[in-house]
């Protein structure tokens, strides 16, 4: 898998892909990164990227030129390439969203600046558009790190053990069940006693229990659709 991001501040992303899960994908090209910078593609004698926007309003919003010659780029090396736009105005990014963005071969992330993008960009290049919640950040980067992230982990290879993914919240409608780990007892709190015993029966129902516990306290409409889905 290939993962280009279109921003103007590469520095902003760089950093995440030098420890840990992503940067062993990297060093055994299971993954690859690359980065296009709308501003070197501005034609404006300064490399200005933005202007104010049409209609009035408050803040500068990224015109078209420099993301259409970039985007124009793109295509022409790689016709294939899935253009991802980051915006609050757009469907919510979810599990299954990132377990078929993971078939993918090529996939770029559009970060916007300032007040947005010109719309006249989206429509013309976006295969998908997504939003990461209803929240507004400074840019779109952190966005695409999530989706890159989330997408990554279900690429053959990411992980050291892929059966992590099985039992991961959102592969149901469930939240995931407590983690625990060694020791037994710290600072006179200890794990449950059925995850000791070792009967794995028993252990996956409590895990189940603690699940419906977990996802009625936080998400207590899921756990109602679960409970309709199990009767049907």
């Amino acid at each position: 898998m290939k993962y280009t991001f279109v921003t103007l501040f590469p520095n902003l992303i760089e950093g995440y892909f030098k420890d840990s899960i992503l940067k062993r994908a990297i060093d055994k090209d299971v993954i690859e990164i690359d980065y296009l910078n709308p501003r070197d593609y501005s034609k404006n004698k300064h490399f200005k990227v933005d202007d104010t926007a049409v209609g009035g309003g408050a803040g500068m919003v990224m015109n078209p030129q420099p993301l259409f010659d970039a985007l124009d780029d793109l295509k022409c090396k790689d016709e294939n390439v899935h253009i991802v736009f980051l915006t609050p105005v757009a469907k919510p990014f979810v599990q299954n969203d990132a377990k078929r963005l993971a078939q993918k071969s090529h996939i770029a992330f559009v970060s916007g600046r300032y007040e947005g993008i010109d719309e006249r960009v989206i429509e013309k290049y976006a295969d998908e558009v997504f939003s990461i919640g209803d929240y507004i950040l400074t840019g779109g980067e952190l966005a695409s790190l999530i989706i890159c992230d989330a997408t990554s982990r279900n690429i053959e290879g990411v992980l050291g053990n892929s059966q992590s993914l099985e039992v991961e919240s959102f592969e149901t409608p469930l939240l995931e069940a407590p983690s625990f780990s060694k020791p037994k007892i710290y600072e006179g709190l200890s794990v449950p006693s059925e995850y000791l015993k070792g009967n794995h029966s028993k252990i996956r129902s409590l895990k189940l229990a603690l699940s419906e516990c977990k996802t009625k306290f936080f998400r207590p409409d899921e756990l109602k659709r679960y409970k309709v889905t199990v009767k049907l």
